[in-house]
């Protein structure tokens, strides 16, 4: 008898995965093998396709196998089987796609050995777009260009089906697929250094402002909304506060200005089961907002920071308080946020540090006008290096459209009233590092900072759990109209919180610093040629 073939080191290792973080830790190290020559983004978008065809075939199977025993429960004749398990309704039905025989995994598996495996996974692409409306444009079909080494893509098919993915750890398909695309996002994003923020927020700071907003229904929107972690998170808060059931409570509304960004988000959404309507196509928030007579209940976003080239209109409806500068984006931002909210609405924005103190171009009266306005509920000031992909420190502005007792949505009794209150919380200190690098916040510190704001707003959540809000000293303060005017309208945490002298400095960052300094140093320039100019005229003399 001759001696079996072995499998590939990477395979031997797959069969032996039991875990998601060990399937997805092979798959990752499989993936690599690719990189080659290819471009880091069409990279991202090829691994992330390859996955996403993987999850709607599992799905359509797992559907098919559901339907199987339904029909034999039924009676239905075995000559007749073929025929309603073909039945396309039967899977759309049942937010399940549909995938034509040809894109079916089990018919790329068997023909990925056959050297047109590229051609193969394109046609399979194509066929799920031209089946689905909803996936029109969104799957890359870039499996059969020239860049692409056909037989380490064939490795990674095999490799793709061996995954044990269904019933993994006891989890079903879709919840393992699911943390196997966060897992290469949040790959990718540390790979690609400063431009993985375009489409990526860490984690744990999407999870702070979920579990601060508590989106349990109604609309959820994100105008910056980049492969769609805010919608994830938000879906997986209410599966578990709620059950899985509840998933649909929420409505759920993007835009992202980056064509490939809009796709992984789009396919993001689609591999964990949520319906959202990112429009039909990618396009500028500012120049041309997709949902424009939306009235969202929750908004969400980390736009990005400190933008100095955007689509400015003076006469823009949405600048209602104060025409942001050309310079910078920070307000335009919270303002077409603001623009979105309902009447109950809040909102939790993820903005450089210097959006809490810049008196630049007119930033410091939009932001008196936003406090005097009583649009500001909360201040956070988040610990450094949370952020990988980048070193500008950052903080959270949580608005709400109303702060009196009947303000919170979804409240059956009466909250705290904070009109003219802001709560201001200090995190710097939280948080532990994963490595040298990058921080994460911790469980206890998300529940510390999201139970702290739910007791001042008194929100059902901190009257079923018995918490009061007092202040603490460097940690967290209550601050009023007048004490937030005696401090020039600086909504930075630490002036207000308490904390030691040395750290009462606004927590501006370096590059918001360089740019202010070097405004005034420009602005000097100026008076001093004006300075010049005087003395000329005086002096009667052209030059001086």
């Amino acid at each position: 008898m001759p001696p079996r073939k072995k499998k590939p080191a990477d395979q031997a290792e797959l069969f032996t995965a039991s875990t998601p973080k060990e399937i997805q830790a092979i798959l990752w190290k499989a993936a690599d093998k690719l990189r080659g020559s290819m471009d880091a983004n069409q990279y991202k978008e090829f691994v992330l396709g390859l996955i996403f065809l993987k999850y709607v075939s599992d799905a359509f199977e797992e559907r098919r196998e559901q339907l199987a025993k339904e029909l034999a429960e039924e009676g239905i004749a075995e000559d007749r089987l073929e025929e309603f398990l073909e039945d396309q309704d039967e899977y759309t039905g049942h937010h399940v796609f549909w995938v034509p025989e040809s894109a079916r995994w089990s018919s790329i598996s068997a023909n990925a050995k056959s050297g047109n495996v590229g051609e193969v996974l394109d046609l399979a692409m194509d066929a799920i777009m031209k089946a689905n409306p909803s996936l029109t444009g969104v799957l890359p079909k870039i499996f059969n260009k020239d860049n692409v080494d056909k037989k380490r893509l064939a490795e990674l098919v095999d490799l793709i089906t061996d995954a044990r993915f269904g019933g993994s750890d006891g989890k079903p398909a879709q919840d393992v697929l699911g943390e196997v695309y966060e897992y290469f996002l949040g790959n990718f994003a540390r790979a690609e250094g400063k431009r993985g923020g375009e489409f990526y927020t860490p984690s744990s700071v999407v999870r702070l402002l979920v579990e601060v907003l508590e989106p349990y229904e109604g609309r959820v929107y994100d105008p910056a909304c980049g492969s769609g972690g805010m919608f994830v998170q938000a879906a997986k808060f209410i599966e578990a506060h709620r059950g899985r059931g509840h998933k649909a409570d929420i409505s759920v509304y993007g835009q992202e200005l980056n064509e490939r960004t809009w796709r992984l988000a789009k396919m993001n959404l689609a591999i964990h089961g949520i319906d959202g309507n990112l429009a039909a196509r990618w396009g500028d928030t500012f120049a041309d907002d997709k949902h424009p007579d939306l009235k969202a209940d929750y908004v969400m976003a980390n736009p990005p920071f400190n933008i100095k080239d955007w689509a400015r209109n003076e006469s823009d409806a949405r600048w209602k308080y104060g025409v942001p500068p050309k310079s910078n984006a920070n307000y335009a931002w919270l303002q077409h946020m603001i623009s979105k909210l309902g009447e109950r609405g809040t909102a939790g924005v993820v903005l450089a540090n210097g959006s809490m103190s810049s008196q630049q171009s007119g930033e410091g009266e939009i932001r008196q006008a936003l406090v005097d306005g009583d649009m500001v509920a909360c201040m956070v000031a988040l610990p450094a290096q949370l952020f990988r992909t980048t070193a500008i420190p950052a903080c959270l502005w949580f608005l709400a459209k109303d702060k009196s007792p009947g303000g919170v949505k979804g409240q059956k009794t009466a909250a705290a009233d904070r009109r003219g209150e802001i709560l201001f919380i200090d995190a710097r200190d939280m948080g532990e590092l994963v490595d040298r690098t990058e921080r994460v916040l911790t469980e206890a510190d998300l529940a510390k900072i999201a139970g702290t704001y739910h007791a001042w707003r008194g929100t059902t959540s901190a009257k079923d759990a018995g918490e009061t809000y007092a202040d603490v000293p460097g940690f967290c303060a209550s601050a009023d109209l007048k004490t937030i005017q005696e401090h020039g309208y600086v909504l930075t945490p630490g002036r207000y919180v308490g904390a030691a002298e040395a750290e009462e400095e606004d927590a501006e960052a370096v590059a918001d610093k360089i740019a202010r300094l070097t405004g005034e140093l420009y602005e000097l320039f100026d008076k001093s040629d004006e300075l010049a100019k005087m003395v000329r005229e005086q002096l009667g003399r052209v030059d001086v």
